[in-house]
């Protein structure tokens, strides 16, 4: 479960366009003051002034009831706050600043950033795959795209809502339908792992009826349930008893995902992450292709793997080179396995289509045996990998270092390696595309060998060193 009061973000641009849709200014809502976090309500707020508030602040109707409630002091997740009645209709709620808020030059702040790394704003495909568990059928369902949630009885309940990483734990966004025999609510989702739990009454409460649960960093739990969008299936075979699927997706462990017998065979419908997983049957303790799947590599052991792909295929291409009998493929996408992926000779060079999950990537390519590096490739790594990254969200950027030699990018999202990312110079500027995961993010640049704040930034926060780091966050 998430804090009822979302740690709050004051951006900039975000002030100006949240003005922009308000009929009051958002800098009256939450200001600091004297290293004071203040939060100021109005009773008087029309209903959509009021979920506009509760919407971007993300505060829960309880936080409200409670601020209004005339007391002096109310407590939020173990955080204090002091409440000042202003007058019949506004109070002013207050609590100290965190140390190690992030800080910026002009203004700008962010406060209680840790929020960012809760279970509640887990990537809708952070999973490789996934099956639920229920112990009650019905409780979910999953079909073309709609997901259909269902609790059982509470018919004395008088208000039941759901929240979760599908609507960012919003408390008033997903409000669900009474019916004969509890409480439902239908939401188009796409495929993926999604945690959430119920609101009934104003009382957070986890699904009794789902036993795949997560720690929800706050001393509870959220339950957890996967949108399905496979299904494997072998056909009948009355000789096996036992059957089970395994791949690179669940490290090939061959008594973890049972298939169950169905109409001409056996099946097993799950969620699996975009990208290219192999995989094989296991049953009587021996391994079987999937006979209905034509696509087969090696796996370098002297065998074969079937494979399956999801999501939208790439190319990776080399052009033509002469003399040269075999080419593969070969990254940190297959373990580096040099002998899987073996490219199609075309008429202008080689070429290998393959799927891959949005991320960051390494790989060379193997021509008769000799492992090289893209040429046409300009980005790479000080380990003398090629680089891709698949569907970038954000371009690394700086300008005005025309006569550097060499420009590095590091940050928390590689582990700080100022020998890692190496910047193209691209009409005098230089650049990096990358995908982050949604969150905070901490870098600096490396020019030259001397590391340096990102110019083009005015977020930052001081580290250990007392040298300061950029600071960039990236939406869900």
């Amino acid at each position: 479960m998430k804090t009822l009061l979302r740690p709050v973000i004051l951006f900039v641009f975000f002030v100006a366009a949240l003005a922009a849709r308000s009929q009051y200014d958002p800098k009256d809502i939450c200001r600091i003051d004297d290293n004071q976090v203040i939060l100021k309500l109005d009773r008087n707020w029309t209903s959509t002034q009021t979920r506009e508030v509760m919407k971007q602040f993300d505060i829960d109707s309880s936080f409200l009831s409670e601020a209004f409630s005339g007391k002096a002091e109310i407590i939020v997740n173990g955080v204090k706050w002091s409440v000042k009645k202003l007058d019949t209709h506004r109070v002013e709620l207050s609590k100290p600043m965190d140390n190690g808020a992030a800080m910026v030059r002009n203004d700008v702040y962010m406060l209680d950033d840790r929020w960012i790394n809760a279970a509640g704003i887990e990537e809708r495909e952070s999973a490789a795959f996934g099956i639920n568990v229920l112990s009650l059928y019905s409780v979910f369902n999953y079909h073309k795209g709609v997901a259909r949630f269902f609790l059982p009885q509470r018919k004395n309940a008088q208000h039941v809502s759901i929240a979760g990483t599908f609507n960012n734990w919003s408390t008033m966004q997903s409000p669900m339908v009474r019916c004969d025999s509890g409480w439902f609510i239908t939401l188009r989702l796409k495929p993926g792992k999604y945690s959430y739990k119920y609101i009934i009454d104003g009382v957070w409460s986890s699904d009794p009826y789902n036993k795949l649960r997560e720690d929800d960093t706050q001393g509870g739990e959220n339950c957890v349930v996967f949108c399905y969008n496979y299904r494997f299936f072998l056909p009948f075979s009355r000789s096996l008893k036992d059957v089970f699927v395994a791949g690179s997706f669940n490290s090939w462990n061959p008594r973890e995902l049972r298939m169950y017998p169905v109409a001409g065979g056996w099946a097993l419908n799950l969620f699996l992450r975009e990208g290219t997983h192999a995989y094989k049957f296991f049953a009587d303790n021996q391994w079987f292709l999937d006979p209905s799947n034509k696509i087969k590599r090696p796996d370098g052991a002297g065998h074969e793997n079937s494979f399956v792909s999801i999501g939208d295929t790439m190319y990776f291409t080399l052009k033509e080179n002469t003399n040269i009998k075999q080419v593969n493929l070969a990254g940190n996408f297959n373990a580096w396995n040099g002998s899987e992926l073996s490219m199609e000779k075309v008429n202008d060079g080689w070429q290998l289509p393959y799927v891959l999950a949005a991320g960051n990537y390494e790989y060379k390519f193997i021509l008769d045996g000799k492992w090289i590096t893209d040429p046409d490739n300009p980005y790479s790594l000080q380990s003398g990998n090629s680089f891709i990254a698949v569907k970038p969200n954000h371009l690394f950027a700086i300008d005005g270092y025309a006569e550097a030699k060499k420009i590095i990018v590091a940050g928390s999202f590689n582990g700080w390696n100022k020998d890692g990312y190496q910047m193209v110079k691209k009409e005098g500027k230089w650049v990096f595309p990358i995908y982050l995961k949604p969150g905070k993010h901490t870098y600096k640049f490396v020019v030259d060998g001397k590391w340096i704040l990102d110019p083009g930034n005015d977020l930052w926060e001081n580290n250990q060193y007392g040298t300061d780091n950029s600071v960039l966050w990236i939406e869900p």
